[in-house]
């Protein structure tokens, strides 16, 4: 009882840190400048880990390695705690848990974009986050609204997208649980 009460403690600080470290990647790989809010909020979160990360670590090819290697790491740490209460395990298998998680997160995390997106196109396309969240998503979005035709005036392609990052998730799955 106490064990999986202490893995959720453990596993929600980890999802949140390393989201906002993935994210903090992404707003740069993509080159979008956040509204100043969630800046703050992201940078701030982030920067004890991040700093020092990037003496080691530079950036390179225009992408923030260290925000990567940083949620690399906290994957690994909660990853270690979890496997630890469950009785043992391999460096192997530790750093392999640790990269699939961080996977899963990023994938996890691109879903709640694009459902932040349609939402927004729904509600109120003008809102202040909404071209911040369309940024964020067009890298992803662009190539499929390609091949997707719109049926009327109805994009299908986060439709198409959800789908497509579902299978994704389902593979990484498949692969934690062959490793457990």
């Amino acid at each position: 009882m106490l064990d999986s009460v202490f893995t959720l403690i453990i596993d929600t600080v980890a999802i949140v840190l390393a989201g906002a470290l993935l994210l903090r990647f992404w707003m740069q790989a993509v080159r979008v400048r956040p509204p100043m809010e969630l800046a703050q909020f992201t940078y701030q979160l982030t920067d004890w880990l991040v700093r020092p990360l990037r003496r080691v670590l530079p950036g390179a090819g225009g992408y923030d390695w260290a925000s990567v290697i940083g949620a690399f790491l906290v994957a690994l740490a909660a990853t270690a705690v979890d496997l630890l209460l469950r009785g043992g395990f391999s460096a192997q298998t530790l750093l392999l848990l640790s990269l699939l998680r961080v996977v899963q997160w990023a994938l996890y995390g691109l879903i709640g974009l694009i459902l932040i997106e349609v939402i927004f196109s729904w509600v109120n396309p003008r809102a202040p986050l909404a071209p911040f969240v369309r940024a964020l998503n067009d890298p992803l979005m662009r190539p499929l609204r390609r091949v997707v035709p719109l049926i009327g005036t109805v994009d299908l392609s986060p439709l198409v997208a959800l789908i497509l990052l579902r299978i994704a998730i389902q593979l990484v799955t498949t692969l934690v649980a062959a490793l457990l």
